[in-house]
């Protein structure tokens, strides 16, 4: 992990221009938000880490659809956009509840937004950094990414992520769905397929709660035959017998039916799971979905089971942690498909 004092000037730095990048949406504002750059290839590093009464929660949507009766892969089928909203200026539109407990205090919010431009049309890449985004019961806002955005052409694909920082807006949100516009992907047929969609992941604290820690790692990597499996150390710290936890990870590409790809978590040297549940096998663990443990769908509209490439999904750790550990290392792979790797979200009980 790179040095505490150097990741504290970072994340501050990032911080001041997420702020001034959704302050320069609002009203009134004049100054346009500075755009970062790009690379092909983002390593993953810690983009928040805290150790609090409270936990982590996310909500997600697709931005795209097929045609109907495309309930398999996204390769060769006829993607089109998603627009739930009535803004006739917005081409997409989703939306999905973020379910902060009641009497919790959002300590720490990020959006995090991506997909593929080229299927069919393309769509330019220097739209990738900017969406519009409605907290609950509110307006459209520009918000504009605030560090460096994974942008690689490869294998017939042009993929993108990008990331804000949104924690003073959440934290001023009301509950309920929040919406986001204008995600850059393009619409139409390709070999390869399109997806994109859009995930909040945002950190509370609530005095009732277990102590917990919470990490958040992101990045813009590939894993696949070519690429090889991606490795991300999300904690290195010890954990107790029978500890609670929830691992999330938000990924593109993932196609439903293509078995091979695989999230595996090591606990120490010796010992490692590969996750699964109801909406997730191990083998095809990458699948389109937008799930919480499996059976636990969350509040989204459009609610669609099958997200054609878009995965955001939340794993119980309980069988990983059983035996406890001394770390939680996440391997990401995929033997048959190229995967983009976005983000990795950790929550766990410090304490038994």
């Amino acid at each position: 992990m790179r040095n505490s004092a150097v990741l504290a000037v970072r994340r501050s730095v990032l911080c001041a221009l997420s702020c001034a990048a959704l302050t320069a949406a609002l009203p009134g504002a004049s100054a346009a938000a500075p755009r970062p750059r790009e690379a092909a290839r983002v390593p993953f590093a810690a983009r928040h880490q805290a150790v609090q009464h409270g936990g982590i929660v996310r909500a997600a949507n697709t931005s795209v659809k097929g045609a109907k009766g495309t309930e398999s892969v996204n390769d060769g089928a006829s993607i089109r956009y998603v627009d739930v909203d009535d803004d006739p200026h917005t081409y997409n539109s989703s939306r999905a509840e973020l379910a902060v407990p009641a009497g919790a205090r959002v300590t720490w919010a990020r959006l995090y937004w991506g997909g593929n431009l080229r299927v069919g049309e393309q769509k330019p890449p220097k739209d990738d950094g900017r969406v519009l985004i409605a907290e609950p019961g509110g307006r459209y806002k520009a918000l504009f990414a605030d560090s460096v955005i994974g942008h690689r052409t490869a294998d017939g694909a042009d993929a993108f992520q990008a990331s804000a920082d949104v924690t003073e807006l959440v934290r001023r949100s009301h509950p309920g769905l929040w919406t986001v516009a204008q995600v850059n992907v393009a619409m139409g047929r390709s070999p390869v397929g399109g997806w994109g969609g859009w995930t909040l992941v945002a950190a509370y604290e609530k005095a009732s709660e277990p102590l917990r820690r919470i990490s958040v790692w992101d990045g813009f990597q590939t894993a696949g035959p070519r690429a090889g499996e991606l490795r991300v150390p999300v904690d290195g710290n010890r954990f107790p017998k029978d500890t609670r936890g929830r691992l999330g990870l938000i990924a593109y590409d993932g196609d439903r039916g293509t078995s091979g790809d695989y999230l595996t978590v090591e606990t120490s040297r010796s010992k490692s799971t590969r996750l699964s549940d109801s909406a997730n096998s191990a083998d095809d663990v990458l699948n389109s979905t937008v799930t919480e443990f499996g059976a636990g769908r969350t509040v989204r509209r459009p609610d669609r089971t099958n997200t054609l490439g878009y995965d955001s999904d939340v794993f119980d750790l309980r069988g990983a942690l059983r035996a406890g550990g001394d770390r939680v290392h996440v391997r990401v792979g995929s033997r048959k498909d190229t995967v983009w790797l976005g983000a990795v979200f950790l929550q766990a009980d410090v304490r038994r």
